[in-house]
């Protein structure tokens, strides 16, 4: 099935001779686009209403999975009472220190969604690797909810319906997928700011625990640098040696099951530079949210 959203270029041709060779291809037109519902929320809907099977994976357009069994490992993490599961959308490795810059960020987010799933709460997951069941999503009537916020459609639905009992996750090399980074400073800055203008209607345990989670890692380096200044470094070196090394084993272990081992040289750099990045994006989380997608 095929939901054609008011496209301006060819694709209606397109999908019609396809239709002659595929059968089965169902195609909805949209004609008109829904008024005080911007982004993809509208036409996701109806993609999901009119599907034929209960289970739904969904992806971005620019993804491609890592292997050719990533349908089979999603489906794999369902089992009786699941009905989300979670899994990894990364980037592609390119050339550059804003590519390892992004990955980082990318591979570092979904450390924390993934842990906190595992540890029995979840509370997003990602559009470019996610899968649920399409009653649910009725149940829950859609995205009622948050359709008057631009983005939303998966870490703010997974907020609202994601349960300790309800949710799996799914960490494996074949069920990756990947997706083009963007190359300019300016590109990521923009996304990034836009990502982080939903953080401020997740729930409020969500909130607490995660600023608690920023607040110590922003800390973390200063007052480092002020203990070896104003106390003696001698105290305080052994425990940012052995606070650096759990980080490195943790880091290792996760980024080698998720496919980022190359990033593992460059944890300590990157690990400083969350500093600078708090600092960057944090003004969004104020932020109000765009009206346009």
């Amino acid at each position: 099935m095929v939901i054609n959203d008011n496209s301006l270029d060819d694709s209606k041709y397109i999908l019609q001779e396809l239709k002659k060779t595929f059968k089965s291809l169902h195609v909805v037109e949209l004609t008109q686009e829904a008024k005080l519902i911007s982004g993809k929320k509208y036409p996701l809907s109806i993609g999901i209403r009119e599907a034929e099977h209960e289970v739904l994976l969904l992806t971005d357009a620019d993804c491609v999975p890592a292997s050719e069994h990533w349908v089979q490992k999603m489906q794999d993490g369902y089992a009786p009472g699941i009905e989300i599961v979670l899994g990894y959308g990364a980037y592609h490795k390119k050339k550059g220190l804003l590519n390892k810059l992004v990955r980082f960020e990318t591979f570092h987010t979904a450390l924390q969604y993934l842990s906190y799933a595992l540890a029995g709460i979840p509370y997003m997951g990602v559009g470019r690797n996610l899968s649920y069941r399409k009653d649910l999503f009725l149940r829950n009537k859609g995205f009622a909810s948050i359709n008057h916020i631009p983005s939303g459609d998966d870490d703010l639905f997974i907020n609202k319906v994601a349960t300790k009992t309800n949710t799996a996750v799914v960490i494996d090399p074949d069920a990756i997928t990947r997706s083009i980074p963007k190359t300019t400073w300016k590109g990521w800055l923009r996304q990034k700011s836009r990502h982080y203008t939903t953080a401020k209607f997740y729930k409020p345990k969500h909130k607490f625990l995660l600023g608690l989670y920023f607040a110590t890692q922003f800390m973390f380096y200063p007052l480092l640098a002020a203990s070896i200044v104003f106390y003696n470094w001698i105290f305080v070196l052994p425990v940012f040696a052995f606070r650096l090394l759990i980080q490195g084993f943790v880091l290792y272990k996760s980024m080698k099951k998720m496919g980022e081992k190359d990033l593992w040289p460059w944890f300590l750099f990157l690990d400083m530079w969350m500093f600078f990045y708090y600092i960057i994006f944090a003004p969004a989380l104020w932020r109000r949210p765009r009206n346009e997608w």
